[in-house]
């Protein structure tokens, strides 16, 4: 912990939509908790923010059967949200949050836009650095439409959040979607000030033996170094279309990963299935890019960030 302090660099200070962070290494919704839980091993004022797990209005359950299986470079999950709802959150979680001085960024999910605009309100706390809109949920109102693959769905629910927080608000795009672009474009003009993306692609394994799906909830989200090619893809894609910054995310395990989406203009990024396997890998990203500016003499993150594209 003391090496990740000493390493704690102005080159890597940088400002999102007015959100001051300490380095531009953020943590995935639903791989880090609420943050707490990797106090051990990370030294938490060091990350730009923790994304906490995705919280709904009321408590759910989450998914039958089983809910994770590892794939080939990544694994696959249906967890279904899974969280004791905003209020034991605001009341519980959040007061305790504050010992960390970090960054708190809360991925939120509504049924209905109603929804979002009700839990942008009751987020709209001292405490809470942003929200984070999670789209990929069946817009009940609407017949199963998902929000996150449809461009009036995804911007409708932005603006519902935006008129009931003054917090930034963040979008977490779909990669599911036939045109990553057109997506963007709708969000961002529904008055976004942050884009993030990828969330998980859908997948599904099934048991040879059983002969039936793995998953409880037959498909899953996949993520892990298996989907980096297409995150980065699209990231670089839509940096070169809209003009608020990106958080970059999927298959991120390493500095050289990180360095990649700061390059296709991701002005952050977020580590996700990567914290599994290593609880410390943020804090050795954070080093990792440190040293590669000062390997090339550059004062500042902002100096790679777009150099790509």
């Amino acid at each position: 912990m003391s090496r990740a302090i000493n390493m704690a660099d102005k080159r890597l200070h940088t400002n999102l939509a007015g959100i001051y962070m300490n380095t531009p290494v953020l943590t995935a919704s639903g791989t880090f908790g609420f943050g707490e839980e990797f106090a051990e091993f990370v030294d938490l004022s060091r990350l730009g923010g923790v994304m906490v797990k995705g919280t709904t209005l009321k408590p759910r359950r989450g998914n039958e059967g089983v809910r994770i299986t590892e794939t080939p470079m990544g694994m696959l999950n249906c967890i279904g949200l899974e969280n004791p709802g905003v209020d034991v959150f605001l009341q519980e979680t959040l007061p305790r949050l504050a010992n960390y001085n970090m960054n708190v960024i809360v991925n939120i999910s509504g049924s209905t836009v109603e929804e979002y605009g009700i839990l942008a309100e009751m987020l709209d706390v001292p405490g809470v650095a942003a929200i984070e809109l999670n789209v990929s949920c069946p817009n009940v109102k609407e017949g199963g439409i998902v929000f996150g693959t449809d461009p009036k769905a995804a911007a409708a629910v932005v603006k519902e959040a935006k008129a009931h927080t003054k917090k930034s608000v963040i979008l977490k795009l779909s990669p599911n979607v036939t045109d990553i672009v057109t997506m963007a474009k709708a969000v961002e003009d529904a008055g976004a000030d942050i884009i993030s993306l990828i969330n998980t692609l859908l997948g599904m394994e099934i048991n040879i033996h059983t002969q039936k799906p793995t998953l409880g909830n037959v498909t899953g989200g996949l993520s892990g170094p298996c989907v980096k090619p297409v995150a980065l893809r699209m990231v670089y894609q839509v940096a070169k279309a809209v003009n608020v910054p990106l958080i970059g995310m999927g298959g991120i395990s390493c500095a050289e990963d990180a360095i990649e989406f700061l390059l296709a203009g991701a002005s952050a990024v977020a580590v996700g299935t990567a914290n599994f396997n290593d609880p410390t890998v943020t804090m050795k990203i954070c080093d990792g890019i440190n040293d590669y500016l000062a390997q090339r003499h550059l004062e500042s993150v902002q100096d790679i960030i777009g150099a790509a594209l």
